[in-house]
């Protein structure tokens, strides 16, 4: 894939994610998968995906910046929702949050075959702890 192939790749990943179409994530994913160097599969990233959206039914992905080098991906962006369910140990409060992602990703055969992204989870449960 050429670079503007991979950035329109990952574009139509985030709006598949933004849409919560999460069963829809499956075609960009690869038969041979890692996340964080583990073996996963496609089910397993639906599953923890569509969990996730379950949580945070507003949940919202924005790309700030996007590189590629190669066959590889790397992207800052924005997350913002509202919790409904307990996440992160943190009891649903009506608190939002907004916090930056940084995702790294491989493609091999027009889909990823590996996957790793961060955020600070501690400034995220900071935003949601109710405020005393």
């Amino acid at each position: 894939m050429t670079d503007t192939d991979l950035r329109a790749f990952y574009r139509r990943y985030i709006d598949t994610l933004n849409a919560h179409d999460f069963a829809a994530v499956r075609d960009f994913l690869g038969e041979e998968l890692t996340y964080f160097g583990d073996s996963v599969t496609a089910d397993l990233i639906v599953s923890a995906l569509t969990d996730l959206g379950a949580t945070v039914p507003d949940l919202h992905w924005e790309i700030l910046d996007l590189s590629v080098d190669g066959d590889h991906l790397a992207a800052r962006l924005v997350n913002t929702g509202t919790p409904v369910r307990e996440w992160l140990e943190v009891t649903p409060s009506g608190a939002s949050f907004e916090i930056q992602e940084f995702a790294v990703y491989q493609v091999r055969d027009g889909r990823f075959a590996h996957m790793t992204n961060v955020h600070d989870s501690d400034a995220l449960r900071r935003q949601l702890a109710p405020s005393d």
